[in-house]
């Protein structure tokens, strides 16, 4: 049987958002998304062509593992929050999208929703996306210093203080809000339950584009 011939990098085009879920899925593993890409669609490409079409979804993915950290602890005591950013193609045009991700500290259910900055009022719409969603409140919100959040982060003492505007927010909705605590591995807590990220991707969770309809 003759070989597939080598497809150009265009070939990938239309496969973006299967190519995202699966990158994550993985765990940024692109030889074997490589390697699915083949088996499913039919296309024989290098590991190197698969690198440069996801090499934009790392931050994403580093948002997604860490936003699923689970510490031990009882229903209801936290939510943890990040962004991450992607590219989609809506029409023809290709979209810079900011990606919302909560994680229920205990359950790990993910709630994701895409805007088009990550600014506050993106923050704000996220965090009251999520609340909607899980039908509650936590005791507490983590959060890894956004600045969009943060009035002042004071590095000697490794103290973080939140902006009155989202002190505010937090006391409408009855939580306290907290940032991610420092570790001797790292300048924050990152993620070491990394099978959820791929729960996060697979929800059914729809991804709403703020100010227009779903990406």
């Amino acid at each position: 049987m003759p070989y597939a011939s080598r497809p150009r990098r265009g070939r990938l085009v239309g496969l973006e958002g299967w190519l995202r879920e699966r990158f994550v899925q993985h765990r940024g593993n692109a030889d074997v998304v490589r390697q699915e890409l083949e088996r499913e669609h039919g296309l024989v490409v290098s590991l190197r062509t698969v690198e440069r079409a996801v090499q934009g979804r790392r931050r994403e993915l580093k948002a997604l593992a860490w936003a699923t950290v689970r510490f031990e602890m009882p229903p209801g005591k936290q939510l943890q929050v990040d962004f991450g950013e992607t590219g989609v193609l809506i029409g023809d045009e290709r979209v810079r999208v900011f990606l919302f991700v909560a994680t229920l500290g205990y359950s790990r259910r993910p709630y994701v929703a895409a805007f088009l900055h990550e600014r506050q009022a993106s923050w704000f719409a996220g965090l009251e996306g999520a609340l909607t969603h899980f039908d509650g409140v936590p005791e507490e919100v983590l959060l890894d210093n956004p600045r969009a959040l943060v009035t002042r982060h004071d590095v000697r003492t490794r103290t973080v203080t939140f902006n009155e505007r989202f002190l505010a927010f937090a006391r409408h909705w009855g939580f306290r809000p907290a940032p991610a605590p420092r570790t001797a591995h790292g300048p924050r807590a990152r993620t070491r339950a990394a099978s959820a990220t791929s729960s996060a991707t697979r929800s059914p969770a729809a991804y709403t584009l703020a100010g227009g309809g779903a990406p």
